[in-house]
């Protein structure tokens, strides 16, 4: 795992890989540009709308006065809308990471390391594609699940990234095998190895947080949320195109030694073979004269 760490992290800056992921990079941030063209201030008036109809909320909002955060009631709507759109931003570039980027880092990693590796094409593109749509349903709905356990700070720390990594776990590790792994070898190999692809993705979440940091800048990130928010994406994009790497570095390297633990079990030694003996000439009886 530790050195499919390091090869991702040299190969990162390959030119093709970094070529490659301004595709996600160019969808979700013209996606990202049109929607807060369209709906940026539409959002923001009905998230604060929606927040006067509840008497928690005005409650909220009255005790912030009487502390003097009058300017928090200001940013509290737009601090929401990008609260609820940067968990969107992130799972639409970690999906187009897994559409765009990933099959060109399989083949790089196999064409370096596993040139011998066949393809079994265990899976097409659109049981691909499924796969990690349905994934990022489960990890949504984990999310919103999980909303009030984050008001518990130890909580708060642990979902989150165990949601996330959870969610890169399975969208990389079905991607990165779904070449060149049967169906059967890559259920095994996720089961098998589960434990250490959950780290990896765990990992993953992880650094995909640090994006995040550019929201401590405070009302000037919000000002500039959309801008903001595209910033994020590239950032976004070149962790999830780490993640690929890792996990193609290490999966296909456990499919490349499961298949030769197969080939040892399964092939037979050579019997010694036999040095054929030339059959001895009959032993002559004299011949008895009459």
């Amino acid at each position: 795992m530790f050195e499919a760490f390091w090869r991702a992290l040299v190969q990162l800056v390959h030119p093709r890989v970094l070529v490659r992921t301004l595709l996600p990079l160019l969808v979700m941030g013209l996606a990202i540009v049109v929607a807060a063209w369209l709906g940026w201030e539409g959002a923001v008036d009905g998230v604060r709308e929606t927040l006067q109809r509840f008497d928690l909320s005005n409650a909220a909002m009255q005790w912030l006065d009487s502390v003097g955060a009058n300017s928090l009631r200001a940013v509290l709507a737009p601090i929401i809308v990008v609260a609820l759109a940067v968990p969107v931003v992130v799972m639409g570039t970690l999906l187009l990471v897994g559409w765009t980027v990933t099959p060109l880092i399989v083949q790089l990693v196999a064409r370096r390391r596993f040139p011998a590796l066949e393809q079994h094409r265990g899976a097409r593109w659109w049981q691909a594609l499924g796969w990690s749509l349905l994934c990022a349903l489960a990890a949504l709905l984990a999310l919103v699940a999980s909303l009030p356990l984050w008001l518990i700070p130890p909580l708060a720390l642990v979902l989150p990234p165990l949601i996330w990594g959870w969610l890169t776990y399975r969208v990389f590790a079905f991607d990165v095998l779904a070449l060149h792994a049967s169906a059967e070898e890559r259920r095994h190999l996720m089961h098998v190895h589960r434990w250490p692809l959950l780290a990896m993705g765990v990992c993953s979440g992880l650094l995909g947080a640090l994006p995040a940091l550019v929201w401590t800048l405070g009302t000037a990130a919000l000002i500039f949320a959309p801008f903001f928010l595209v910033a994020s994406v590239w950032l976004y994009t070149l962790v999830f195109a780490f993640a690929a790497l890792w996990f193609a570095h290490y999966a296909l390297d456990k499919l490349d030694r499961h298949r030769a633990a197969l080939g040892a079990v399964t092939t037979p030694p050579l019997a010694p073979m036999a040095v054929a003996r030339s059959p001895s000439p009959p032993a002559q009886t004299p011949e008895h004269r009459p």
